[in-house]
């Protein structure tokens, strides 16, 4: 694991809020130079601290009305089910997230669609005809007082 100091968590702080901020306006709100700004997030991105940069999508403006978690249970706990189950998500443009997670069930899904038709088209013939899986539980987001994925 990287070391990070304060000024370090500030400049992540400062990215994760807006990842488009210019070297100088980062430099400014962190209390540094421009070059030692620059040398700090160059490192952080170079130990993959930094993964990347994205821009924070509207859903509603991409047309996307209805998201759902899933929990999805599998028929056979094998690693062959698994990947062909992952590799399934990977290509399902309406799963945004896939976790695999602990419990009494394998994965959990974020899955978001324009609305409940589209919603259920991809429960019941996408997910649902999938021969791995074996149980499928939906929650059906009303809102997100807080979101801070990017």
């Amino acid at each position: 694991m990287t070391e990070m100091d304060a000024i370090d968590r500030k400049i992540l702080r400062e990215l994760s809020a807006d990842g488009r901020l210019s070297n100088l306006a980062l430099a400014d709100r962190v209390g540094l130079s421009p070059s030692a700004c620059l040398r700090r997030t160059q490192a952080l991105e170079k130990t993959g601290v930094i993964r990347g940069y994205r821009a924070v999508l509207s859903a509603e403006k991409r047309g996307i009305g209805f998201t759902a978690y899933i929990t999805v249970g599998l028929n056979q706990h094998t690693k062959p089910s698994q990947l062909a189950f992952e590799q399934a998500m990977a290509a399902a443009p309406q799963v945004r997230e896939c976790h695999n997670i602990t419990g009494p069930v394998e994965y959990l899904l974020r899955v978001e669609v324009s609305d409940l038709a589209a919603y259920k088209h991809f429960h019941t013939d996408i997910l649902g005809a999938l021969p791995q899986v074996r149980t499928l539980t939906s929650y059906v987001v009303m809102g997100s007082p807080k979101d801070e994925r990017a």
